[in-house]
């Protein structure tokens, strides 16, 4: 059955905006465009790379839209909402019977804006699952589990979720916490991972990387990537400060959000001679720059299952390095750990667990660790993932609804 209809994009970060979401928001796009007139409905201004422009290339619409820094919650909450609002008079006008609108979980209103622009316009629709909302609010303490406010977004998400044609979740650990809501079935979520960013082979581990230069430690473990609500970059600290005697062992620090600058505020204080803070790594120099460490930590408060998935991840195990994930044992990060034998997982809140993994980590002596963690990375395939996606957005150019996978 042939459809006429067209995909439509719609993400507040798309390039020129330099973030994970935004590369993989026009990854996907470019990718649709090879078969459908593909819209975008962009909230980031500026001039598009040329690589993205010309035929067969989407077509770029802009909305307005006011980004502001994380940590100014209330100007950043208003400022999603009226990009949401806007973003559902600009779907009004742009959808037709028979349309696909595709967006992703950030700003936290979009997706109810997108699915009810869709219903109203008799299209069908498709959301990313990058973060669950009220969950990551609850989880990072800006929200109490039974609170008012948590009970509505809930509520919100049960008509969302049941408006929605596909949930694409990128992580194995979502999937019960999306059918949990009443009404929503397993066949309408739809496991896609994302991918590593950086060509997967092994990084020998050398002194003149130009990170690692003036590190006189033998052993380096390094942290990287936005620090946001859902991390705890504390525990990081304390693993540091429990391990300042060891002078093997340096930590080699980079980032940006809330939880760097906390970084940058503990080691004001405490002046850990065993910290290196870095501020946030180019593009260009990021391949360099997790080469650089011996381990890599991803630190997670509480609660992190079904809620949030590191995109980070693949790229470090790109890159040939095991990693300590802060985090509970089903997490999808950590089955794939455990399953793959690729690092260690380590309970939240638990610094002195962290200090001691840091520990058996530089004294392991598994060398095929490094060689195991370039073929999961292999694993995780930009060009499978695209080809997810086009299959996905066919089936429902083409069907009312999202057949049951076999």
């Amino acid at each position: 059955m042939h459809s006429t209809g067209k995909v439509v994009v719609a993400s507040q970060h798309y390039p020129p905006d330099h973030s994970t979401t935004a590369s993989i928001m026009s990854d996907i796009a470019c990718r649709l465009a090879r078969d459908h007139q593909v819209v975008v409905l962009s909230g980031t201004p500026g001039g598009l790379p040329g690589a993205l422009n010309g035929p067969g290339k989407p077509h770029v619409i802009s909305v307005k839209s006011r980004i502001t820094e994380k940590a100014a919650l209330v100007r950043r909450a208003s400022a999603e909402v009226l990009f949401a609002l806007r973003t559902f008079v600009a779907l009004t006008k742009e959808l037709r019977r028979g349309d696909v609108v595709l967006t992703v979980t950030a700003p936290f209103m979009l997706p109810y804006a997108v699915a009810a622009a869709a219903k109203l316009r008799r299209a069908r629709s498709a959301l990313i699952m990058h973060d669950l909302f009220p969950d990551v609010l609850v989880m990072a303490g800006l929200l109490k589990p039974h609170s008012i406010v948590t009970a509505l977004i809930r509520a919100a998400n049960a008509w969302m979720f049941r408006a929605l044609d596909a949930v694409i979740i990128i992580g194995r650990d979502a999937e019960a916490r999306i059918v949990s809501y009443r009404g929503v079935k397993h066949g309408k979520v739809r496991f896609i991972p994302n991918w590593a960013t950086i060509v997967p082979f092994l990084r020998p581990v050398s002194f003149e990387n130009p990170f690692r230069r003036v590190i006189k430690a033998r052993f380096v473990v390094g942290l990287s990537g936005n620090l946001g609500f859902t991390h705890d970059p504390e525990i990081v600290f304390e693993a540091a400060r429990l391990l300042r005697q060891e002078t093997e062992i340096h930590f080699l620090l980079s980032g940006w959000g809330i939880g760097f600058e906390r970084l940058k505020q503990l080691q004001a204080e405490w002046g850990l001679p065993n910290v290196t803070l870095v501020g946030r790594v180019e593009d260009a120099e990021l391949e360099t720059f997790l080469a650089a460490a011996d381990v890599w930590i991803i630190p997670y408060r509480k609660n992190v299952t079904g809620v949030s998935v590191p995109s980070r991840f693949y790229n470090l195990l790109a890159i040939g390095r095991p990693v300590i994930l802060v985090s509970e044992p089903d997490a999808e990060a950590a089955l794939t750990l455990v399953e793959d034998r690729l690092g260690w997982v380590v309970g939240p809140g638990e610094p002195e667990q962290l200090a001691e993994a840091i520990r058996t980590a530089f004294r392991s002596d598994d060398k095929a660790m490094a060689e195991r963690a370039v073929q999961v990375a292999s694993k995780f395939d930009r060009h499978a993932a695209m080809n997810a996606y086009a299959d996905l957005v066919g089936e429902l150019l083409c069907s009312p609804r999202v057949p049951e996978p076999k």
